[in-house]
């Protein structure tokens, strides 16, 4: 499929529009967080004859199925087939699929829906990733963009697809991808991804259920500046080892961001009492994020300071963006403070899905923490951040094979804890029943959630839908 652009606008012209009608496409994986839908309407709207398989049934994938009514869609549910595979002109797989995968392997051809994306995009793209700390980035460095006048377009491994805004972007936007090891991966070699602004946070060990090594993960990681020129900047946690060791790879521009930046280097440095101060090209000692903002935890500053420098990159007024980033309230599932009941407030920390995001939750409130934690291991180790769980009031367990190693730990530690409980709605009730006025319940599991909820978004929605019945 070969498709060109006119000016930065993803526009197809009548030749284009026919090199896809016709085209059988196979989409690997409908989902219900974006991708597999984006894909199959893109393909289905320019004419392509599209069918989409996916392992789950009807039941479970109803609200994608929906939103594709009306267009000439064929499913597959239920179940894979390798016909679908190997007579179709291209697949479109889901990051999740293992590219070893005996269906991807029957395939001629295997594009993402990122790929497809990133072949038409020719306009500014930030892009961003790390371990934890990467969807709260990049929804900062979309916002502040767009408190400052630069329209901007957010999307990438944040749930929304970019296929969803592609025929949207204008030649002045700007696009801001949040990217997983999974997603870049599957660009490794394409020479597709060649951001404006790339952005990494912190890493720590993530995925060792699919990698199996440090190394093959954080290499993943690296390919997000790997066709990066010396016209473009690369964004490091000063810090972080891994973040010196990207800035020295990258062929573009380093800006750095940290409690202490090289003495030469430009960047973000945040001082102790949380503002932020900038050295950039043309900009010296420039207060960019202040002391007082909306989004808790120390951690968050490094994320406001990583999107600080990103949409300076994209040219935003660093004058303007102290303003906007103190103004942005966070990301859902993410230190998402939803509700208070009785002065005792709730906390919905779902996408904390390693140990360390754990720990960073219970390092940011000064108020008693009521955790509850746990859940389904990801080959994690909680050894490095199991004085952290000192931090909380009262540890309530949700049951998993997770919380079985972190059990042991607390066990050894002499930590006392409830549980664990297989029963959502229990955990949730006990947790009720313990909070007293002036302190915060936080689920921040530091797993991951299958085995009791679908992902760690349906994980968060069930834990703000229990909390609302409880007190309704």
């Amino acid at each position: 499929m070969t498709v060109t652009t006119r000016s930065t606008r993803f526009i197809m012209s009548t030749h284009q529009t026919d090199s896809i009608s016709g085209m059988k496409v196979t989409v690997m994986g409908l989902g219900l967080n974006g991708g597999g839908l984006a894909s199959a309407r893109f393909f289905a709207q320019r004419g392509a004859l599209v069918s989409v398989t996916d392992t789950r049934d009807e039941t479970v994938l109803k609200p994608s199925i929906d939103a594709l009514d009306g267009l000439p869609i064929r499913f597959v549910l239920g179940r894979h087939e390798i016909a679908d595979f190997s007579n179709a002109d291209l697949v479109i797989k889901n990051p999740a699929v293992r590219p070893d995968s005996e269906y991807l392997k029957a395939a001629t051809r295997v594009e993402t829906d990122l790929s497809v994306f990133l072949t038409f995009c020719t306009g500014p793209i930030v892009a961003i990733t790390g371990s934890k700390g990467k969807s709260t980035t990049a929804s900062a460095t979309a916002h502040a963009l767009n408190a400052c006048g630069i329209k901007t377009h957010l999307g990438g491994n944040i749930t929304r697809s970019p296929l969803d805004f592609i025929d949207e972007v204008e030649p002045t936007d700007r696009v801001v991808l949040e990217l997983s090891s999974w997603q870049l991966g599957d660009l490794k070699g394409r020479g597709l991804l060649k951001p404006l602004a790339a952005v990494l946070t912190r890493i720590v060990p993530d995925h060792q259920d699919r990698y199996g090594s440090m190394e093959a993960y954080v290499a993943d990681k690296r390919l997000i500046y790997a066709d990066q020129q010396t016209e473009n900047w690369t964004i490091c946690d000063a810090e972080d080892e891994y973040g010196r060791s990207f800035a020295s790879e990258t062929r573009a521009s380093v800006l750095w961001y940290g409690d202490r930046l090289p003495e030469d280097g430009f960047g973000v440095r945040i001082l102790p009492d949380g503002s932020c101060i900038a050295r950039l090209p043309g900009v010296d000692d420039l207060e960019i994020l202040p002391a007082k903002v909306r989004l808790p935890g120390g951690h968050n500053r490094r994320n406001l300071a990583a999107a600080a420098a990103a949409a300076w990159c994209a040219g935003a007024n660093p004058a303007e963006l102290g303003q906007a980033l103190a103004g942005f309230g966070g990301v859902e599932h993410r230190l998402e403070v939803f509700a208070e009941y009785g002065g005792v407030r709730w906390c919905n920390d779902s996408a904390a899905t390693v140990p360390q995001s754990t720990a960073a939750a219970l390092a940011a409130f000064d108020d008693p923490v009521i955790l509850i934690t746990g859940g389904t291991d990801k080959c994690l180790d909680f050894t490095p951040v199991r004085e952290a769980y000192r931090r909380a009031r009262t540890i309530i367990l949700l049951a998993g094979t997770g919380t079985e190693k972190l059990r042991v730990l607390l066990d050894e530690d002499g930590i006392p804890y409830e549980g664990p409980y297989a029963d959502f709605k229990e955990a949730v009730k006990k947790a009720d029943s313990t909070a007293k006025p002036g302190s915060i319940v936080v689920l921040s599991p530091g797993c991951t959630s299958f085995g009791m909820f679908k992902n760690e978004f349906d994980r968060g929605n069930s834990f703000k839908r229990e909390v609302q019945i409880l007190h309704s």
